[in-house]
């Protein structure tokens, strides 16, 4: 069944099987530049009619051209739907979620969070808490936290980025710039010494920069495969991050590497 969201149309991974291979498709696409349905069968060890079906979906997400026999990525750059995102390194995501939330000290703060699997983590975490202001330009976040009676959720104006469920743009980077919070939990793309911290698109970019920019102490929270790695859109600089939290597959030399620059980095594992 298609789930939607005010609107949003969400991807149709009913179970965590079928999400793990639809990512697993659109990783052998973005490893050339076309395929033949039967050759991505092959290497997934499914039917043709079971891959058939996958790319009927992903085109339907405007992930996927088929023309002609064959199919290929619309930009391999394009951001994955965080409904399929969720299926990836969903434990370490979850431990990387604990230990950031325990950054928080009881009591009463303001805390703004950017949309994507890791921070979504990170919200069902403060959903127990009380007395938290919860600032976002996630709809997914939002929703998840609409009915817990402790907390106090404000959502960003903005025009909507539907594989993400994010809202960017003037509006949404208004209201991060008009509110002072002690902690901005951020989800990245990449992060790195020399890059800092990254993202792919450069409108989501703007947004959280104004997150970041007006919190007393940035916490970015990546699993892994995110340390080391490089986009195309600059979020903040490693000097203006104060705690990274990630597991034990990232990189140990890129580690030292941002310990070196001041961040305080917090491990958990990844199993």
């Amino acid at each position: 069944m298609v789930g939607s969201l005010r609107g949003v149309r969400l991807p149709h991974a009913t179970t965590t099987r079928r999400a793990t291979r639809l990512l697993a498709l659109l990783t052998l696409l973005d490893e050339s530049e076309e395929a033949v349905p039967a050759d991505l069968a092959s290497a997934l060890g499914v039917s043709g009619a079971t891959v058939r079906r996958d790319l009927a979906e992903l085109e339907a997400q405007c992930l996927v051209v088929r023309t002609h026999g064959r199919a290929h990525r619309v930009e391999s750059s394009v951001d994955v739907p965080v409904a399929l995102k969720d299926t990836r390194f969903r434990e370490a995501k979850r431990r990387i979620a604990v230990r950031a939330a325990a950054l928080i000290p009881p009591g009463r703060h303001g805390v703004a969070l950017n949309g994507g699997s890791t921070t979504a983590e990170v919200a069902r975490t403060l959903a127990e808490r009380d007395g938290l202001t919860i600032v976002t330009n996630s709809l997914t976040t939002a929703v998840q936290l609409s009915s817990r009676p402790g907390l106090r959720v404000i959502v960003n104006g903005g025009w909507l980025r539907p594989h993400s469920a994010e809202l960017v743009g003037p509006l949404t980077e208004g209201t991060f710039a008009a509110m002072e919070v002690e902690f901005a939990l951020l989800g990245i793309d990449g992060v790195s010494a020399a890059a800092g911290a990254t993202t792919h698109d450069d409108t989501e970019a703007r947004a959280n920069r104004e997150m970041i920019l007006h919190a007393q102490r940035v916490v970015v929270v990546a699993d892994g495969s995110k340390v080391g790695r490089v986009t195309s859109a600059r979020v903040a600089d490693v000097a203006e991050v104060h705690d990274l939290v990630t597991d034990t597959t990232a990189d140990p030399g890129e580690l030292a590497r941002i310990r070196d620059a001041g961040v305080r980095v917090h491990l958990v594992d990844a199993r």
